[in-house]
């Protein structure tokens, strides 16, 4: 659907460009007329111009100074009107060759046109068999189909990158997590060691206390009987 629909696209792209096109062209053409009759005005006023020139100059009958002033001034304005002539026909040659460049463009938009009018009987059918009612809504709909999938390619996108973003720091903090472990493990067998001894420094204090404990007894029982004695001796 995407690669059919897209020639028609370019189709209705094309229609509006050979429609400006041929709005361009009929303005160049209206200008290129104007143009004509402006510079065949002027070719009348300079020949106009150019034969009162001649009839002043045959008449004049003033001074030799007067006669070289006249003519230099004639000569100028002769100078600067075949200057003018030389633009002109440089604009009108321009002009003609805009004019062929834009018929020759309007003529390849019109066989691209043509070319993708299949297009656009194939965009009718479709809104034959659809729900569409006309072919432009059938162009908004793909246009909004190709949005939305954009839309979603850069979503996918960007799930993608936080995805790899997570884990990058998924794996970082299992390291750390792991160097922690590794440390505590350290230290519990360092304490476990540390345990061993005590145990093993308890031992013998506990020996010892139990003599004490006998020790104390023993004496504690003499004491009593020496207290009893001394009571009965008392009595």
């Amino acid at each position: 659907e995407e690669d059919s629909l897209s020639p028609f696209i370019r189709l209705q792209e094309k229609k509006k460009q050979a429609q400006l096109m041929q709005k361009a062209l009929e303005v160049k053409e209206e200008a290129f007329r104007e143009r004509m009759k402006v510079i065949t005005c002027r070719w009348r006023d300079l020949h106009a111009k150019e034969a009162q020139l001649k009839t002043y100059m045959e008449k004049s009958g003033r001074t030799l100074k007067e006669n070289d002033k006249m003519r230099i001034q004639a000569l100028k304005k002769a100078s600067k009107e075949r200057e003018r002539k030389i633009q002109k026909e440089s604009d009108l040659l321009r002009a003609k060759r805009e004019l062929e460049a834009l018929r020759n463009k309007h003529q390849k938009l019109c066989s691209k046109v043509q070319k993708y009018s299949i297009f656009n009987k194939y965009l009718e059918d479709v809104v034959k068999i659809s729900q569409f009612e006309e072919i432009q809504e059938v162009i908004w709909r793909y246009k909004t189909l190709v949005r939305i999938h954009k839309d979603l390619l850069q979503s996918h996108q960007g799930h993608k990158e936080m995805s790899e973003q997570a884990k990058v720091l998924l794996d970082q903090y299992t390291v750390e997590k792991e160097a922690e472990i590794l440390q505590y493990q350290n230290e519990l067998v360092q304490l476990q060691l540390r345990f061993d001894q005590a145990q093993n420094d308890v031992l013998p204090w506990e020996t010892h206390w139990a003599d004490i404990q006998n020790t104390t007894a023993k004496k504690t029982l003499k004491l009593g009987t020496i207290k009893m004695a001394i009571l009965n001796l008392f009595q």
